[in-house]
């Protein structure tokens, strides 16, 4: 539960890095007009949208970690992924060659959603804009999908995901009320810190992999096994369960 927070806090720090993806999405928000409660309205329903999509995508990311967790792997994955975060800031000319044609597809296609949404004006618009947003890449979207991998649950993987949209919230909303209020000194300022939040992420997902025993930080390997035999546990009882449904006399 503890590397959840984690979640909340690079949403909150890495939130000035989403001005450059989401920025101009936010700025030019239909239903916008000269008044604030309008704005503040149009502000809230994208980003609800948006969180919302961020849950979705956290509890599937949750249930593939729960996947591996059953399998007796996930530490390793915790691991992996905090060890690929460090070395992404290491060197990060090795990522930027990393090109997919598909994703550049679906991301044309997610585009072509929103801006029809625009043209649409309406109040669900703004709300599916916001969900539709979510879906585009993002390096700060990854490293939170990473974090709900290691979670190991569908439960607090949606929740991370929940809580990274939630510390994204202030600067996104705030976007929307102020727009261009935001100068280029902080944005450029903000950005030189990512790195390090990225790294100090990266620490959390190694020494959770570790398994040291460190309170709030690394659980031990005693716990993480007994959480393990309870999840296989619930899984067998449940299928059990199942099995005596089917088998019972109606």
């Amino acid at each position: 539960m503890e590397i959840v927070f984690a979640g909340f806090l690079l949403g909150l720090i890495g939130s000035f890095h989403c001005i450059g993806m989401c920025g101009p999405i936010a700025l030019n928000l239909p239903l916008r007009g000269n008044s604030f409660s309008e704005r503040l309205i149009s502000g809230i329903l994208y980003n609800i949208g948006r969180i919302t999509m961020y849950g979705i995508m956290g509890a599937l990311f949750g249930s593939i970690g729960q996947g591996l967790l059953l399998l007796g792997v996930q530490r390793w994955i915790s691991i992996a992924m905090g060890v690929i975060l460090i070395f992404s800031v290491a060197a990060p000319f090795l990522f930027r060659k990393i090109h997919f044609k598909s994703v550049d597809s679906f991301t044309a296609l997610v585009r072509t959603g929103i801006q029809k949404l625009f043209n649409k004006r309406s109040y669900a618009g703004l709300l599916f804009i916001g969900m539709l947003n979510g879906l585009l890449p993002c390096g700060l979207v990854y490293l939170a999908i990473a974090g709900a991998v290691t979670t190991g649950s569908i439960l607090y993987g949606s929740l991370y995901l929940i809580l990274f949209g939630l510390g994204t919230l202030p600067m996104m909303l705030t976007i929307s009320l102020i727009g261009n209020a935001i100068t280029g000194v902080w944005r450029n300022l903000i950005n030189k810190i990512i790195p390090y939040v990225v790294v100090f992420v990266g620490a959390l997902f190694i020494l959770r992999g570790l398994c040291l025993g460190i309170p709030y930080i690394s659980p031990s390997k005693e716990k993480l096994e007994t959480t393990l035999q309870m999840k296989k546990s619930n899984t067998i009882t449940e299928e059990q369960k199942k099995n005596s449904d089917c088998c019972s006399p109606k």
